[in-house]
């Protein structure tokens, strides 16, 4: 059954999805760390548990991506995944101490793992027509509307003297209708591959495919793997915010949500940027991650807002060009593992640092600093090969 609407409508409704759905889990990300602080959990508790939360959101993704790549019908996984956020993250609001709040807040990004790639995968079918970096950046700024909505949410009915319970309790509201704009759009468009002809292949070509991955691929993995070596998570930000008393409470998330608006520019820009520019766009990332920390991490109000706007930027490139350039990098009928292995390195990149910054954190922001400069420096170094090799498509020469 032909699509009912464009290639560039569904990427837009995808995107609307999306944003639903970031309105939920972003609203409860913005304020993280300080609820986990309200059971008592220290700054290394919660780089802890929300570099878990990432490295689960990413890691299994090795599962999920040849999962959606086997059965070719990225559908059901995708509703599963958004099926288990919408859940998890209202009942934030009943959670009893760290260990059910680490649990609940670790089965939202266990959603992330189920849904991600196969969403990324039909989008990939869309960027046939629409774009790669275009497609991609389209849809992360659509989805960073969302990311400023929720904290803003969150921060509203904080600040008008609402609880936790409240606050994680009405956004099961955005999420039921997340879900039926899901299913609508799958009425809509039941098989995105009618998108890309090129990527109807038979299942015996799919046999005669390289099983490796490009040499490219991997290193570009590595390169993304150690610029998120010293990307903290929001959390260990926030909590220092309230931590060494630089912000209210009721003001964190609203810092978040610039943080988000500042991702969806960044997003739109980098996108469209990497699709003139190939891998020469990316240099920008570790130059924003290396910033960060000084800014983020001081007990200046401008320069921890500066901060968390360069920290946004940085997760907008991240969330929409890198995952363009795996597109680019991977075969089509090996994409759903392609992502699924890229964000595998990610994921365990991300938890190693956000761990490593919260415990530094309790030694001194010095050490911070320090640790990340060299591994940004490090990262601009892997960067190198891949900007002698210069642009490279794998779904024009999948050997």
């Amino acid at each position: 059954m032909q699509p009912r609407i464009t290639a560039l409508r569904f990427v837009a409704w995808f995107g609307l999805v999306s944003a639903l759905g970031d309105v939920v889990y972003e609203g409860a990300r913005s304020v993280i760390g300080p609820y986990l602080a309200t059971f008592g959990a220290s700054a290394a508790t919660v780089g802890l548990i929300t570099g878990v939360g990432e490295a689960v959101a990413l890691v299994l993704r090795l599962g999920t991506g040849p999962l959606s790549d086997r059965t070719g019908k990225p559908w059901p996984q995708t509703i599963v995944g958004y099926a288990l956020t919408m859940l998890c993250v209202p009942l934030l609001a009943v959670a009893g101490g760290t260990a059910s709040a680490a649990v609940l807040y670790n089965g939202e990004r266990l959603g992330k793992a189920v849904r991600s790639p196969s969403r990324d995968t039909m989008l990939a079918h869309a960027s046939a027509v629409v774009g790669v970096g275009r497609t991609f950046g389209l849809h992360e700024a659509l989805d960073q509307t969302g990311a400023l909505a929720g904290p803003l949410l969150i921060a509203a009915v904080l600040a008008l003297g609402g609880g936790y319970d409240l606050a994680f309790g009405l956004l099961a509201v955005p999420g039921v209708i997340a879900l039926v704009v899901l299913a609508r759009l799958r009425a809509a468009a039941p098989d995105p591959s009618d998108y890309d002809p090129a990527a109807r292949v038979s299942d015996a070509k799919k046999l005669r495919l390289d099983s490796h991955l490009p040499v490219q691929f991997w290193l570009y993995s590595a390169f993304s793997a150690l610029t998120m070596l010293g990307f903290a998570t929001w959390a260990v930000l926030a909590f220092h915010l309230e931590h060494a008393h630089v912000l209210a409470t009721s003001t964190i998330p609203v810092l978040y949500a610039a943080a988000m608006g500042a991702a969806a520019l960044a997003s739109l820009a980098v996108g469209r940027l990497y699709d003139r520019a190939g891998f020469r766009g990316l240099v920008v990332i570790p130059l924003l991650a290396a910033v960060v920390p000084p800014l983020a991490f001081s007990t200046s109000v401008p320069a921890v807002v500066l901060g968390a706007v360069v920290w946004g930027a940085g997760m907008g490139v991240h969330d929409s060009t890198m995952r363009a350039a795996v597109t680019d990098l991977v075969p089509r009928a090996r994409r759903g593992a392609g992502y699924g292995t890229f964000t595998a390195i990610y994921g365990v990149a991300w938890l190693i640092g956000a761990a490593t910054i919260g415990a530094l954190y309790d030694v001194s922001i010095t050490a911070i600093e320090v640790a990340v400069v060299a591994v940004q420096v490090a990262a601009l170094a892997a960067l190198v090969p891949l900007l002698r090799a210069g642009r490279f498509s794998a779904t024009e020469n999948p050997a």
